[in-house]
């Protein structure tokens, strides 16, 4: 091997199972997983240069997706199987190297030889669908040579104890024929400058086709539906995708109403997504002078008090870093706990509090946990969630 920025690996192999595991044991330094069930692929004998770049991202593979989700099915379906598709998109050879299903419940066979610049190999895998009637939501971890982090692909979906009608599915939040299981979608994490997709199923449950566009779009938000239109009697896909806007940061929401065969529907979707700041282009040097939030205390206790009382208190925080820290926004999961005060840069070395109220007449009697999450510029703690507790009576 040479070791520069870039660690070359010159072979003359065969990539079959034994080197993929002996490769991937390089790799992982002995880290402790239980593989899936596999069954090689027999590959030519060829010339092969690897590239393991330790810098290097997955902008050189694609996939046809990342999650498939089997929507709702029956124990009685017995197993359900779905195919991934992998394409290199780069100019040198790349691997799959490994597999690792979460559970022993999801078997995985994949493409075993090098994928040549512009070719494409599959991962399949069979969920075996005997744990009852049950939501899953299983992942398989894939290690690609040439990718410094790997990829997670997953499988979800809910088992019923009988088959169930669209009506039964779909018709609990639905807007006119258009089914939905609920109208509050949700998209997880989102990184400055990227933009993250979900999907979800959804239903015609009228007896004629039904064209789905969408009006009242908010920006940043986008959505599709596949196939569209949707046969009478039959489920699609919605997808929906926001791309990051520089000035949002935290908790957001997106909307959209559907419009349907041409008419506005009575009500609308929204879309949650968390934004917070993407440190994958920064350098080692930008990380280790970076800045690092550090607070006394993560809790702070109100005790025990009156409904209806309005309480004051703050956390001090330090920037223990080499760089000024900035918050971006402080996201409480509550309105009855708001900031009474900007949060000014916090210079290195030194500390500042965060002040803020909480409302106790916006509260329900009992026990009270809120969560405050602060957005920074830190590398070492992006998101830092604070907790306000109590008890009112």
């Amino acid at each position: 091997m040479i070791y520069k920025n870039t660690v070359r690996i010159f072979a003359r192999m065969k990539m079959n199972f034994v080197t993929a595991i002996f490769l991937l044991g390089i790799l992982s330094c002995g880290t402790n997983t239980s593989r899936s069930t596999a069954s090689a692929i027999s590959a030519p004998e060829q010339d092969v240069v690897l590239v393991l770049d330790p810098d290097a991202s997955d902008s050189n593979i694609s996939w046809d997706k990342t999650v498939h989700d089997f929507g709702d099915v029956s124990v009685e379906d017995g197993p359900l199987s779905c195919t991934f598709t992998i394409t290199n998109n780069g100019s040198e050879p790349v691997a799959i190297f490994e597999v690792v299903s979460s559970c022993g419940c999801t078997d995985v066979k994949w493409t075993r030889e090098p994928l040549m610049p512009g070719k494409s190999g599959t991962i399949s895998a069979t969920y075996k669908n005997e744990d009852g009637p049950t939501a899953f939501d299983k992942t398989l971890t894939v290690y690609i040579s040439g990718v410094k982090k790997p990829v997670v692909l997953r499988l979800r979906g809910v088992v019923h104890e009988k088959k169930k009608s669209l009506s039964q599915l779909f018709g609990a939040q639905k807007l006119g024929d258009f089914g939905i299981k609920t109208r509050e979608l949700k998209l997880g994490t989102l990184r400055q400058g990227l933009s993250a997709s979900e999907s979800v199923t959804v239903a015609n449950l009228g007896s004629r086709p039904l064209t789905v566009s969408f009006a009242d779009v908010s920006q940043q938000l986008s959505l599709t539906v596949t196939p569209n239109p949707i046969p009478a009697g039959a489920t699609a896909n919605l997808t929906y995708t926001v791309a990051a806007d520089p000035s949002l940061y935290g908790r957001n929401a997106y909307f959209a109403t559907p419009v349907l065969n041409g008419s506005k529907a009575a009500g609308s979707l929204s879309v949650m997504a968390f934004t917070q700041e993407n440190f994958a282009a920064w350098s080692e040097s930008e990380r280790e002078n970076a800045a690092i939030p550090m607070f006394e205390n993560s809790t702070v206790s109100f005790g025990v008090v009156s409904a209806g009382s309005h309480i004051t208190a703050s956390f001090t925080c330090k920037n223990r870093g080499k760089a000024p820290l900035h918050i971006y926004k402080a996201d409480s999961e509550d309105p009855a706990l708001t900031l009474t005060a900007d949060i000014p840069d916090i210079p290195a070395g030194n500390s500042s509090t965060i002040d803020f109220s909480l409302d106790t007449s916006l509260l329900a009697k009992g026990d009270c946990v809120i969560m405050l999450s602060l957005i920074t510029n830190s590398p070492l703690r992006p998101v830092v969630n604070l907790f306000v507790t109590g008890e009112i009576r």
